[in-house]
Order: structure tokens, then C-alpha cells, then sequence
């Protein structure tokens, strides 16, 4: 197209067109333009040609069938910037053709456009002007005249209606293929966004398991290395079995991150079946055994019948949050007694509960370091799941750490 377009034209380009649109708001012709374009000036000068000879046959004087026309030629040539101002080009050829029979051709394709990309009133209004200049013509050129005079005017009003159906139509199917092509790249972006997202979601599940994971595993291989470090004149046998400790939790840790690496292409709280073997709330035996070993005194009370019984999704999630709690106890408050109280029943749901003294004074054990984000993301772990998670100093003066995760009846 030649010069800027207007919004409203914009908004109805074809796709091609809109595609190829320029930074400062000019759209180049595209081949199929150019053809279009071609084919409707051939069209209108054809008409003007065929129109003049007719009239010649007919005896119309030839002095004005010469001036007529060069109008109707300078209309046709209009038709080239049709797209950049349709309504001036259609006004302009209605009034040359008051006078101007060969004009027609250009008339039609001129308000065909003003169909095609202006608003139904503004076609309106421009077809009741060529109308307005059809009634005037026959009083100017009564040469032409070759029936009943209401009879053309009839036919004229058909031609125009027909034209302007014409235009509707086209109008009509390229506002559905630009709102399907809108649709399109909403639908594009939509799923790229929730490709982000995803992604977003699965390095924020990465943190989450890595943390529960290796935070424990980590913490005794601290503990049982700096007891090493302290204690460097301690039996050869417990030495020994200080380093076999070492190994075993360090050869764990490797396992374990591992399994996360497998199960991070799962739903890891709404499937019940992950690719890899993860821990349940079968596993919590062992978990506090690992701790007792490493030196801590921890006290299990069960209150569930069968913890095998417990979903694969909830045991695993109750069992990361008791194991974050015996790390948190480990870092701040070695020495000290844990209590573990697990309870729960199918339909009531699954409370997980972690309590110890709160530390006072210095600890003479070597800080254990942690980023201070674990609570966080049990909070998360809980909320995701359906539960809620509670933690803080009690009354009494113990740090609680509380759980309550739904166990499906």
C-alpha cells in the first residue's frame, strides 16, 4: 500500500499485509495486492474503453465522448491509492461521474473498497452520494438515456446494493480470519507462558527436594566429621566407624539426589507413583534411627496403626517434614531431646508434629550452616499438597514444628 494506514484499515489487513508492516506504520503491497490491484484497473479502464465505443455506435457526439473519457481514465488511475484513501477516492469519482458515463468501473471498485475496509455507516453515506449522482446524470447526458428513467434508477440501486453485499462479505470473512489469527497467538502466548511457568515450577520443586534431601544427609556427615575433629585421639575402632559413617551417608546422599533427579518429571503431591523409589512414612523408622546414631536422642511416638497404610503422597511429604525437623534440631539445639509424634487416620488426615527445648546458651558442637529456608519450603510442600504448617516456641518454652496433611478416607 502507498502511505500510512489508518487503525481501522489496519485492523483488517490480511494477515500477508501485516506481517510485512513497516516501523513508521507503512504496509508494502504484497503479490497478491499487486494483482488485485492490476486486475481492477484493467477492469475499470476495460469498461471505460468498451463504454466510449458503444457510444460512438451509438451516435454520441465524439468531441465528448473524448472528454469523457479522460475522466473516466483519471478515475481508473485513482484506483492506485483506493487503499490509502478510499472515501475521497469514491466521493470524487461520484462526482465525475454526475457527467462522466465511463467513470463507472472506477465507481464500483472505489465503493467496493469503501465496503470492504470503512464502517457500515461511512458505506452507507458514500453509496447514498453515488446514488444522489445517478439521479443527476441522466438530466446531464440525456444521450445516454435508453429506457424508462425510474427503471435505471432501480437498476442502479440494485448495482450499488449488490456491490456493497460484495464488500460486507469480504469485510466479514477478514475479520474472522484476523480474530482466528488473534486467537492464534494468544493461544501461543499463553502456552509459552505456561512453559515458563512450568519451568519456573519444576527449578522451584529442584530447590525444595535438593533442600530436604541433602540438608539431612549433610548435617550428619558435619556431625560425625567434626566429632572426628574434636576428637582426634579417640579409639582407632570408633575412628573407624566415624569414617564408615561418613561414607555410608555421603554414598546416601549421592542416592538420594539421584532420586530426586527422577522424580522431578513427576507430580511429585498429586501422583501416587513416581518413577523412582522415593521415602514414605514407612521409611520414618530408619530416618530416626539415622539421627539416633549420630548422637541424638529422639523419641518416636506413633500413633497410626500401619504407616504403610498412609498414601505414597502424603507419607512422603510427612516424612520431609519430620526429617527437616531433626535437621533444624541437629543445627540448633544438639543434644537435646526430640520428640516425633506422627497421628492421624484415613478421612481425619495426617498431623506430623516435631518438638524440642529451645536451645540456651552457646552450643559447643560446630554450627552446622543452612541457608534458612527450609521452613519455607515445608510451608509450601504443606499448602501445595491441601495442609497447613505451624511452627514456633510454645508456651512451655519448646520449639514446635506442626503439620496437618489430608489423608483421604
Amino acid at each position: 500500500m502507498v502511505g500510512a494506514a489508518t487503525p481501522e484499515y489496519r485492523a483488517l489487513l490480511p494477515s500477508a499485509l501485516l506481517a510485512e508492516s513497516r516501523p513508521e506504520g507503512r504496509v508494502r503491497r504484497t503479490a497478491r495486492d499487486w494483482f488485485v490491484d492490476v486486475v481492477f484497473f484493467l477492469f475499470a479502464v476495460g469498461l471505460a474503453l468498451l463504454i466510449t465505443a458503444a457510444g460512438l455506435e451509438q451516435g454520441v457526439d465524439e468531441p465528448r465522448s473524448m472528454i469523457d473519457l479522460g475522466l473516466g481514465l483519471l478515475c481508473c488511475a485513482g484506483l492506485w491509492v483506493r487503499r490509502r484513501w478510499p472515501v475521497t477516492l469514491s466521493l470524487v469519482v461520484s462526482a465525475i461521474g454526475v457527467w462522466s458515463v465511463t467513470s463507472v468501473g472506477a465507481a464500483v471498485v472505489a465503493f467496493f473498497t469503501v465496503a470492504v475496509h470503512r464502517r457500515v455507516v461511512v458505506t452507507l453515506a458514500v453509496g447514498a452520494v453515488g446514488l444522489a449522482g445517478g439521479y443527476l446524470f441522466p438530466l446531464l447526458r440525456p444521450e445516454w438515456a435508453t429506457g424508462s428513467y425510474w427503471v435505471e434508477q432501480a437498476w442502479a440501486a440494485v448495482a450499488v446494493a449488490l456491490v456493497l453485499a460484495w464488500g460486507l462479505v469480504v469485510r466479514a470473512r477478514r475479520q474472522l480470519v484476523l480474530s482466528l489469527r488473534d486467537r492464534a497467538h494468544r493461544a501461543e502466548a499463553e502456552q509459552q507462558l505456561r512453559v515458563t511457568q512450568a519451568r519456573q515450577a519444576e527449578r522451584a520443586r529442584i530447590a525444595r527436594e535438593m533442600h530436604d534431601v541433602l540438608a539431612h544427609r549433610i548435617s550428619l556427615l558435619s556431625l560425625h566429621a567434626g566429632a572426628l575433629e574434636f576428637r582426634p585421639d579417640a579409639p582407632p575402632a570408633e575412628v573407624a566407624r566415624a569414617a564408615g559413617v561418613i561414607r555410608d551417608s555421603a554414598h546416601q546422599a549421592l542416592q538420594e539426589l539421584r532420586e530426586v533427579i527422577g522424580v522431578l518429571r513427576a507430580d511429585d503431591l498429586t501422583e501416587d507413583a513416581p518413577d523412582r523409589p522415593q521415602p514414605t512414612l514407612a521409611d520414618l523408622p530408619g530416618l530416626v534411627d539415622e539421627s539416633r546414631a549420630a548422637g541424638m536422642r529422639v523419641r518416636l511416638d506413633r500413633r497410626v496403626d500401619d504407616l504403610a497404610e498412609v498414601p505414597v503422597a502424603v507419607g512422603r511429604n510427612a516424612y520431609r517434614i519430620v526429617q527437616e525437623g531433626l535437621t533444624n534440631a541437629r543445627k540448633h539445639a544438639y543434644g537435646s531431646t526430640v520428640d516425633v509424634i506422627v497421628a492421624g487416620a484415613a478421612g481425619d488426615g495426617l498431623s506430623v508434629e516435631v518438638r524440642n527445648p529451645w536451645p540456651v546458651g552457646v552450643s559447643s558442637e560446630p554450627e552446622i550452616p543452612g541457608a534458612g529456608t527450609g521452613i519455607v519450603g515445608l510451608t509450601e510442600r504443606a499448602t501445595l499438597a491441601g495442609g497447613r504448617l505451624e511452627h514456633g516456641r510454645t508456651a512451655s518454652g519448646d520449639f514446635r514444628l506442626w503439620a496437618w496433611l489430608p489423608w483421604p478416607a
